[in-house]
């Protein structure tokens, strides 16, 4: 099975292209980051990913797991993470971006800024 792999240096918006292109293609999307710098990249692309494919009808959602690997003679312990993709309707795209508050913007909780 072929990564990407998401380094604490790489650029969500890069890796979040990569996402989305894969998905357009077809192709299967798995991830892999090791050291929570690189999961913090990781997350924010599959946000910004999901922000590019759902207008176009595509939202994905993802499935972390743990995974032992080697590098350099060393065991690490990476995460993984599959990219899962889900057509959706037109009715349903906007209701898929979680709560809105009455100004229309996605609800965080605490107060405004």
């Amino acid at each position: 099975m072929k990564f990407l792999k998401v380094s604490s240096k790489s650029s969500p918006a890069s890796v979040a292209g990569a996402i989305a292109g894969m998905v357009k293609d077809g192709a299967p999307v798995n991830i892999q980051s090791v050291g929570a710098g690189a999961v913090n990249q990781a997350v924010k692309a599959i946000a910004i990913a999901r922000g590019f494919l759902i207008p176009t009808g595509v939202d994905i959602s993802c499935a972390p797991t743990f995974s032992d690997i080697e590098i350099g003679g060393e065991t690490r312990t990476a995460i993984r993470i599959a990219i899962y993709v889900h057509r959706i309707s037109a009715q349903s795209s906007s209701s898929c971006l979680g709560p809105e508050t009455s100004d229309g913007g996605a609800h965080m909780g605490g107060e405004a800024s």
